[in-house]
């Protein structure tokens, strides 16, 4: 299945929560865009993608059974969810596996294992630090501490540490 088609699938399963939805779509563009300018070969790439289309995709679930969308609580609900929702897709089941993975540990800064794990974890933040407006502070310590790619730290840089300048 083609990352288009998950896209639109992913939306209707968001049951028109347009913050969710909008939240996906901006990760997703950040993924893809650090993916690429990373030079991630095909397969990761798409991995990349679906993982980001999907991170959050526990939490309509963590909201009703939790009442929040605490990080731990998406991460151990997450990974199935992703399963059952790429099941029937033709995707491969190492493929399913490794986004799962992802799902399961895209709110754990540990142990990274892969390029694909690292760039989702900055295009999320890139996300968040906007949508939860972080401080200058908070985003310095996560840049020192979390971020490893060139091209999301140039990203973070410009977008939230460069002076503002006013055309």
């Amino acid at each position: 299945m083609e990352v288009s088609e998950i896209i639109k699938r992913m939306i209707d399963f968001s049951k028109g929560n347009l913050h969710d939805i909008n939240h996906f779509m901006k990760v997703y563009a950040f993924a893809r865009l650090i993916g690429e300018c990373e030079l991630l070969d095909n397969n990761t790439q798409k991995i990349l993608e679906v993982s980001a289309i999907l991170h959050d995709i526990a939490c309509p679930l963590c909201r009703e059974k939790y009442g929040n969308t605490n990080g731990k609580y998406q991460e151990a609900e997450g990974g199935p969810l992703a399963k059952k929702f790429l099941k029937d897709t033709g995707l491969l089941e190492d493929f399913i596996e490794r986004v799962a993975y992802l799902i399961s540990h895209h709110h754990t800064f540990e142990n990274v294992d892969g390029l694909d794990y690292q760039i989702l974890l900055e295009a999320d933040y890139l996300v968040n630090a906007d949508e939860s407006k972080y401080s200058k502070e908070n985003i310095e310590r996560f840049m020192k501490k979390v971020f490893k790619t060139k091209t999301g730290i140039r990203l973070l840089k410009s977008m939230y540490l460069s002076p503002v300048v006013n055309n």
